[in-house]
């Protein structure tokens, strides 16, 4: 979240008293750690409409006062998932159940890998999606004058490491420079050699929404005997996805944003057939498979391997929670919802001027356009309306995002301010 974004929450709130409800009894089901292991009904049964299309919006109590549309920045939570962080914290308090803790582990394992097309035993608990990425580049066994190829889409961890990775490794890193919006598989191909080690890009750019086609830089990773890393923070959670089928060979993307968790607990995709030769950057009790004499210890062999301590079971049971939730709205309808929506913001914004960021037609629900007015007078404009957003470029670039819970009011409200202001 920006800091005009953050500001514009506490002033916002605080103007609008926000208090939230109290979590009704059907939300405790998915993921609750008192006894239940078998998730129940989470979306209770209010009708769909035109203001409310995947009839979930009460599940959102933010919708109720804002028109937030900074998912892309951080995901408000769903009651389900406020329900699971308050049954982790009654239970820490009381200490009734602390088994829970380790079965919430093992069903967000189990549920994120049936969501998105992986096997249990290629998915690690992380702390954020930039542990990924260092896990990834850490494994590599680079030789100076290896490349690593990247584009300016991606998000800032990727410069960051692979820019260290140039002063210790003598990685040598490839920057492709975007045209209209997006990274071209063309550009990919002709920036890749037999020294390019790792292909590394944003699914889902955070700075226009741009969607990757994974399997066309797979092939072309591959094709060198590389490998190809995603960071899939803003991806998970906002279509439905096989990653076997992707063919990636590593992902990973947190759960505070499209997922609807919370910040400190982060998934990684590592596939199979990469295990052997991936090392840990770091050890500890968390790794071991099985404790020999003489303080001697097995250690996993999966990815499990890079859970090397304890996890941050609050934000998993949260995972957790927000998994369940998903599975039963369903990837194929807040897929098919949230990108007609982010079409007609592209068709509003475009009709009222704007120079568009975003690619017309881009499969994903995050919208980025030049406003070409002050960003603070259109800033305390759209705050004064209760609209979220983010700036990027120091104001000049404005960056909305439909998630499940938007409607279309919601976008009318945001366009609505920009045309009363051209």
């Amino acid at each position: 979240m920006t800091e005009w974004s953050r500001r514009n929450f506490v002033r916002t709130a605080a103007a609008a008293g926000l208090a939230l409800p109290a979590a009704p009894a059907l939300a405790h089901a998915a993921g609750a750690p008192e006894g239940a292991d078998d998730a129940g009904p989470v979306l209770g049964s209010r009708p769909r409409s035109d203001d409310d299309p995947l009839g979930i919006r009460g599940q959102f109590p933010v919708a109720g006062e804002f028109a937030y549309l900074n998912t892309a920045s951080t995901g408000p939570l769903p009651l389900p998932v406020r329900e699971a962080l308050v049954g982790y914290a009654d239970e820490k308090m009381t200490y009734r159940d602390p088994a829970s803790r380790r079965r919430a582990v093992d069903r967000a394992r189990s549920r994120f890998a049936n969501l998105f097309g992986a096997d249990e035993e290629e998915i690690a608990f992380l702390f954020n999606t930039s542990d990924g990425e260092n896990i990834v580049a850490n494994s590599i066994d680079w030789r100076p004058g290896d490349n690593v190829v990247i584009d300016e889409l991606h998000f800032t961890t990727a410069f960051v490491v692979y820019r260290e990775l140039e002063k210790r490794e003598g990685v040598e890193l490839r920057i492709i420079p975007s045209r209209e919006g997006r990274a071209h598989p063309e550009d990919y191909d002709a920036y890749t050699d037999d020294r390019t080690r790792l292909i590394s890009v944003a699914w889902v750019s955070n700075r226009n929404g741009f969607r990757y086609d994974l399997p066309a830089l797979a092939e072309i990773a591959h094709a060198r005997g590389g490998y190809l890393f995603a960071d899939g923070i803003q991806a998970f959670g906002t279509f439905p996805t096989d990653l076997h089928a992707e063919n990636v060979d590593f992902a990973c993307g947190n759960g505070y944003k499209w997922l609807h968790a919370d910040f400190g607990c982060s998934i990684l995709y590592a596939r199979r057939e990469h295990h052997d030769w991936m090392q840990p950057d770091r050890f500890g009790h968390g790794q071991v498979a099985e404790t020999l004499p003489e303080h001697q210890y097995r250690l996993r062999t999966d990815a499990r391997k890079f859970e090397h301590g304890s996890l941050a079971f609050g934000p998993v049971a949260a995972m957790d929670a927000a998994l369940g939730f998903i599975d039963e709205v369903g990837l194929a309808r807040i897929a098919e919802h949230t990108q007609a929506l982010a079409g007609e913001l592209r068709e509003g914004a475009a009709g009222l001027g704007m120079k568009l960021f975003t690619p017309p037609a881009n499969p994903s629900p995050i919208v980025s356009f030049y406003h070409g007015m002050d960003p603070d007078e259109l800033g305390d404009a759209l705050r004064e309306e209760g609209v979220f957003f983010s700036y990027q470029e120091g104001g000049e670039l404005l960056r909305a995002a439909v998630a499940m819970f938007n409607n279309r009011a919601d976008v009318d409200r945001l366009l609505g301010v920009i045309a009363a202001r051209v």
